[in-house]
This record gives structure tokens, sequence and C-alpha cells, in this order.
């Protein structure tokens, strides 16, 4: 198998370390999004006692010359603080946050698409809008193969994978069950996880969160499996089409209801929301993934479970269509829709800002109405 190097240190020697006292001193490890929009940075500072609340964690900065958000000349960037959770790595009491990022001019870095999704939020809040959104990926090995694919070859075919059991039929359980057990301690919204349908992809699920809040946990989701992954030596890639091939891609499917959607009659509303997104369809395609809709034409191919990328579709239980309304639902009369569109690495806050400015602000066209004013 092909692990980093680093993953073969002696990890009881670090043990002897990780529990010495620390005394009334914090570790706080911040984490925010870099200039390339789906990659994560971390960096830690001490402070002097355990912060209770998110205002009680000061500003940073970085040199954001080296994360591709600013020139050399003037590289200083701001860390914001907006939501603290455990630390599941150093342990209590100290805390991970995730931050925003601003420039020089207190302006957001250009790949800080929470403050626009705050905006968006703040104003819809009494639609009351639930997410869960759900994190395919695929695990690598550090030499870019897929983990436990044979070196000069293929697996079996797709069949006996999605939720597997078996030596022979899943690889990497341990991550997976690492990664659950440390968001769990870490007070983000993990809800479940399983084996996906081609061999080393795996997938968890975050939510119901309400607004800005299914960003921020699934974004630090993301970061807790990169670190994970690294103590594991293998990689966690969020490449939607990540093999070529009769192999499934990588999505981020987004279950998504208001309030009104999830009463007695509640039908009538996703029907209606469903129809603003099929006037919409481009739009959403532009931002559900991170290069404007480049990265999910190698997925949305209308095989391996999803639909086609130039069409809009809805159905119930059809996993083959733009927009799914699970059987459940339409029992009910009551319930959410799964948008089946995202991308693996979309970013969360694009996601659910748009199907807000559609469906609750009533958007139409491929531009974005400012609501500065």
């Amino acid at each position: 198998m092909s692990v980093s190097h680093s993953s073969k240190l002696n990890k009881l020697v670090r043990e002897q370390y990780m529990k010495l006292p620390q005394g009334d001193l914090v570790q706080v490890t911040y984490v925010w999004i870099d200039g390339s929009g789906e990659g994560v940075r971390c960096k830690s500072r001490t402070l002097e006692k355990e912060p209770k609340s998110i205002e009680d964690v000061p500003e940073w900065n970085f040199d954001g010359s080296s994360t591709a958000q600013a020139e050399g000349s003037n590289s200083d960037m701001f860390l914001v603080p907006v939501r603290m959770f455990r630390d599941p790595f150093c342990l209590d009491p100290n805390k991970l946050v995730l931050c925003e990022v601003l420039k020089y001019n207190r302006k957001p870095a250009e790949t800080n698409l929470r403050h626009t999704c705050k905006k968006v939020m703040d104003l819809v809040k009494d639609s009351h809008p639930w997410f869960g959104m759900e994190q395919e990926y695929t695990l690598l090995g550090i030499n870019g193969h897929p983990y436990g694919w044979p070196d000069n070859g293929f697996p079996g075919p797709q069949g006996p994978y999605y939720c597997g059991v078996g030596a022979d039929k899943v690889y990497g359980r341990d991550i997976v069950e690492s990664h659950y057990k440390a968001c769990l301690y870490a007070g983000v919204k993990i809800c479940g996880t399983n084996a996906e349908v081609m061999p080393s992809q795996w997938e968890f699920q975050v939510g119901p969160c309400e607004g800005i809040e299914m960003g921020d946990h699934l974004w630090m989701a993301r970061f807790i499996l990169h670190r994970v992954c690294e103590d594991f030596g293998v990689v966690a890639t969020l490449d939607p089409k990540p093999m070529t091939g009769n192999w499934n891609g990588a999505g981020c499917h987004t279950n998504y209801s208001t309030e009104e959607m999830r009463r007695d009659g509640g039908l009538k509303h996703i029907e209606a929301a469903i129809e603003k997104l099929s006037k919409r369809h481009d739009y959403h395609i532009c931002v559900y993934d991170p290069r404007g809709g480049r990265d999910n034409s190698r997925r949305l191919t209308g095989h391996h479970e999803t639909s086609n990328i130039f069409e809009f579709s809805a159905g119930v239980a059809n996993r083959g269509a733009s927009i799914r309304i699970p059987r459940q639902v339409g029992q009910d009369g009551y319930g959410y829709f799964e948008d089946r569109r995202p991308a693996a690495n979309c970013d969360p806050y694009a996601v659910t800002e748009a199907i807000m400015r559609t469906t609750v602000l009533n958007e139409t066209g491929v531009e974005t109405k400012d609501y500065d004013n």
C-alpha cells in the first residue's frame, strides 16, 4: 500500500507528549478555505484561557501570498472566527475554529463564499431552511491510486461494494469510523456514513442544519476528514470523477426543505420550488462546482446514477434525475427533496445560497441580486 512517510512514525512516542498537562492554557487551531476554494489550511495559537464562545476567540492573520489569496507585496489576510468546535486531535479544552478570510481592506476574499451566503440566510431566516448534505469522497494512496485497488489493475465490477461488508468489498473502514467519531466529539452534526458504489469510495452525511450552519459544519467535517487521513497516511479526494470509465463519480447530494414544506400539504410547496429550479438550471450548474460546471461535466453524464448536465429532470425515487423526491415524501405529502446535481468538491455555501436565492427569494436568470442595501 502507498501511504505517507509521516504515517509510519511511531505514534506511541507522540502519545507521550500529547498526555503532558497544559495548565489553563488552550491550543486553538484556526481553519480556513484557501485560494483554490477547495483546500483547507490551518494554524494554531495559544490562548490564556478556554474560550466559551466564538466571541472569545480573537481575530488573527496569515500570509495570503502562500495560499493563492494575495500578492507578496500586500499579503496579510485577516482570519475572522465564525464557529467553534471541540478539538478531537488535541482533545479538551483545545478548540478548532472555522474562520472567514478578509483581505487587507476588510472585504471578503474571493473564495470566502460564506460572506454572501450569510446575508442571504439572514434574509430568508423566517422560512427556516433545513439542509442535509451527503459528502462522497474517494480514498487514494499517496501515489494517487485508489486505496486498496490492485497496483497494476482494477477491482471487480461495481455491485458488491455499496454498503458492503468484508475485506474483499470495502477498503479503509478504520479511516471512516475514526472520522465519524472525531466529528461526533467535535460537535459536527454528522448523521451517518456508508460505503459507496465504487470501491474505496465512501460517503458521510451532515445535517439537518439550519441556514449558514450547513456550510460551517460540512467544511469542518471536511477538515477533520483530511486530518484523519493524514494520520493514516492516505488522501481523501473530492474529485467528482476520480476514475474514468465504468465507475461512479462523487457528488454532494443536497437535501432541502423549508418550514412550509415540512407541514401537512407541504408537497405543493416542494413542487413549486422544483418548478423554480427547473427554470434556472444553468445558473445552478455554474455554482455547483468550483469551476463553473466543468468538473461536473465529467460526472453528470446521465449514467452511473446521475442526470444529464444539459437537462433538468425531477421524479419520485429517481436517482437518475436532477431532483429526487423521496418515495416516503410522495406518500406523506410533505417533507423535503434532494438536489443531486452538486459535485463532491462544491462549496456548500454556494450551493445552499443558490437554492435559497431561487426557491425563496424568487430570483430568475443567471444573474444574482445584490442585497447589501
